[in-house]
């Protein structure tokens, strides 16, 4: 079952070209890395040799990593759970964008039972690199967000 534009939009990040282009019209990667870059003149990620929209959390997009625009990869169906973030999800990214999609990771990688301690966890270890006004943003928006997820 597809996501509504709606549902898609608020399981991405802000900067996802999934809040603009419908599925298909964008490749996804498994994480932020040197073949993309943040493009503000398009309002998300574009990769550095197609200059394709790219979204970098396949566990929010929902669609496992592929060059669905670039390629022509057909769009699959979304399962009922999204991906699991993978291992690199799982590290600190050096730039703030990333910040509420590596919450994201962390959370649902600690599962329901133990989100509490992986939020705070998560909390501390960005703030030394983010400072806590970023991070108390990205913190806002994954609570809005993965709580009403889990439910």
């Amino acid at each position: 079952m597809q996501m509504s534009a709606e549902e898609l939009r608020d399981a991405t990040c802000i900067v996802c070209p999934a809040q603009s282009l419908p599925l298909g019209h964008f490749d996804v990667t498994d994480r932020p890395g040197p073949t993309s870059r943040y493009d503000p003149d398009v309002g998300c990620r574009v990769d550095l040799v197609t200059d394709v929209p790219v979204c970098v959390h396949p566990y929010r997009v929902g669609l496992p990593p592929g060059q669905y625009c670039s390629g022509g990869v057909p769009v699959p169906e979304i399962p009922e759970e999204p991906p699991a973030p993978t291992r690199n999800a799982l590290e600190l990214p050096d730039d703030v964008t990333d910040l509420e999609g590596w919450i994201i990771a962390v959370v649902r990688a600690a599962g329901q039972s133990r989100i509490h301690q992986a939020l705070a966890a998560a909390e501390e270890v960005a703030g030394k690199r983010f400072g806590e006004r970023a991070v108390v943003t990205a913190m806002r928006r994954v609570l809005t967000i993965e709580l009403t997820r889990q439910r």
